[in-house]
């Protein structure tokens, strides 16, 4: 029974979800829907009582190489990327309306998707350009070079947008890159402020470094898009690996801002607070992870929260205002940290560090695929890697100097570990149920009580508070991008990518 203070809790939590959560309900009008991160639809026409009953809708195959962008829908049409390319579909039938082409040199990994602002999209470049396109014909307004593709640089998530700008993040973990995050003007590409993630030598920060030289070996990308919360103005980022990655014994300390959470000022690009998941990292466990903005009640009051399900295998709630640690949890096994730090950051255990005979490690993570929240069960949706083992090598000579590239090791798996979609009690830190997983996805969390994703090559619902199964089917393969879903004419459509083609399903008319 919920007590009067747990009610209150809930009551104003809830008015701050509708703040920060600002989608239009029909749309899906940025890579995780809006800036919160939580990938969580107020859709409900598509629910755990009809869910068995989705059918194809329609499909739309470019032909262009796999399909890792996430798809973006506004008045009714949507846009879809990869590398170099841009398509406007319709979002109804999946008929293409126009499409951008500009070649480019630099690593084509991946292109995450565009943001769009006012009457126009943004989409990031492998040779690292922030291109900007006219909505309605795909029409290039300008170019702007965040960053020069001949140190590695390139660019696989589109930005943030945050009132009137774009927070650009950058990707690259080749040489000595060093991570930033870049306002820009979205009228002309204007960069407004600039943040690193590794400070100059006498900055704040610099004291974790042991010298000037480490830091110029740089580290903390910008992997993967952050969240905004409009009433404290902050925005909530995190950052990669310091360089080189397993050789840390020419980096002694901590490392910061590398493998950090960070929270800036929307108007400044200063520094508010950091946490740090993994200090003095040497085993590549970043925290570039999506960074989730929860409403709701923490030990029987309303808290404005910020998680993450970290690489690194534990799951962290702060506090957004002002960073306070409010819970770490591990969600697997793992033998590299020694305990917790007074900040409740892990502490790093020296003996797990890679050596030139091989060093055992064992750890649980996620990566780059996308999580989500769902306000209605409480539960945080991660897909997992549960208790991997390998060997960690140094393979360099002592840093600095001999290094052959930013790894300054290697790594040799032992056992794959147990893939898995874990749903996380977001106050306990506690497992509520795991559902286990032949390959890692993105989540969709919606208001009808479903999951989408991916398993085992099938696309899947699933019921969001028990993970029972309740619709799959084979389309080919595992999906390769994160799920959407958006209504088009009174129809709810959830949209996915296998490889290279996009399938659209839908309700059969009769049974909407």
């Amino acid at each position: 029974m919920k007590t009067p203070a747990t009610l209150l809790a809930v009551v104003l939590c809830s008015l701050a979800v509708a703040r920060v959560s600002a989608q239009p309900a029909g749309s899906w009008p940025a890579l995780n829907g809006d800036n919160s991160g939580r990938r969580h639809s107020p859709l409900a026409q598509i629910n755990t009582s009809n869910a068995a009953s989705l059918a194809p809708a329609w499909q739309f195959k470019p032909a262009a190489g796999v399909i890792k962008g996430t798809p973006v829908v506004v008045n009714g049409i949507l846009y879809l990327t990869v590398p170099d390319r841009v398509w406007a579909v319709n979002a109804r039938t999946g008929q293409e309306l126009w499409r951008f082409n500009r070649p480019s040199r630099g690593d084509r990994i991946a292109n995450r998707g565009v943001a769009f602002y006012k009457d126009k999209i943004y989409f990031g470049t492998p040779d690292a350009f922030l291109i900007c396109l006219r909505a309605d014909t795909g029409a290039k307004v300008w170019e702007t070079a965040m960053a020069d593709v001949n140190f590695g640089y390139y660019m696989s998530t589109p930005p943030l947008v945050v009132k009137d700008k774009l927070i650009v993040g950058i990707s690259g973990d080749a040489g000595d890159v060093t991570g930033f995050l870049k306002a820009v003007d979205p009228e002309s590409g204007k960069v407004l402020w600039t943040w690193t993630s590794v400070p100059k030598w006498g900055e704040p920060g610099s004291e974790t470094w042991p010298s000037e030289e480490a830091l110029l070996h740089g580290g903390g990308t910008t992997w993967v898009q952050g969240s905004y919360d409009p009433d404290l103005n902050l925005i909530y980022w995190g950052t990669g690996n310091p360089h080189p990655v397993l050789d840390g014994r020419g980096r002694a300390g901590s490392n910061l801002y590398t493998c950090s959470i960070v929270a800036l000022n929307a108007d400044t690009g200063k520094l508010v607070w950091y946490f740090q998941p993994s200090p003095h990292d040497t085993t590549d466990r970043d925290a570039t992870e999506s960074v989730v903005l929860i409403d709701g009640a923490f030990r029987g009051r309303p808290r404005k929260m910020v998680a993450q399900a970290s690489r690194n295998g534990y799951f962290f709630l702060l506090d957004r205002a002002t960073g306070e640690h409010l819970l770490t949890q591990s969600f697997g096994p793992q033998n590299w940290s020694l305990g917790l730090n007074p900040r409740g950051e892990p502490i790093p255990d020296p003996k797990k560090d890679p050596r030139p005979d091989g060093a055992l490690f064992q750890g649980s993570g996620t990566n780059w695929w996308v999580p989500a929240y769902s306000p209605s069960t409480g539960l945080f949706y991660v897909n997992a890697n549960v208790g991997v083992w390998s060997l960690t090598y140094l393979t360099n000579g002592a840093f600095p100097g001999g290094l052959e590239d930013h790894q300054g090791g290697r790594e040799s798996a032992l056992s794959p570990g147990d893939p898995a979609l874990l749903a996380i009690d977001y106050q306990t830190g506690e497992v509520r149920w795991k559902v286990g997983y032949g390959n890692p996805a993105g989540i969709l969390s919606t208001a009808g009580g479903l999951l989408f994703t991916s398993n085992s090559g099938y696309l899947v619902a699933l019921d969001a508070a028990r993970g029972k199964t309740l619709w799959k089917v084979n389309a080919g393969g595992p999906a390769t991008n994160a799920p959407i879903t958006y209504e088009a004419d009174g129809r709810q459509f959830v949209v996915m990518a296998v490889r290279d083609t996009l399938y659209s399903f839908a309700l059969p008319e009769a049974a909407k």
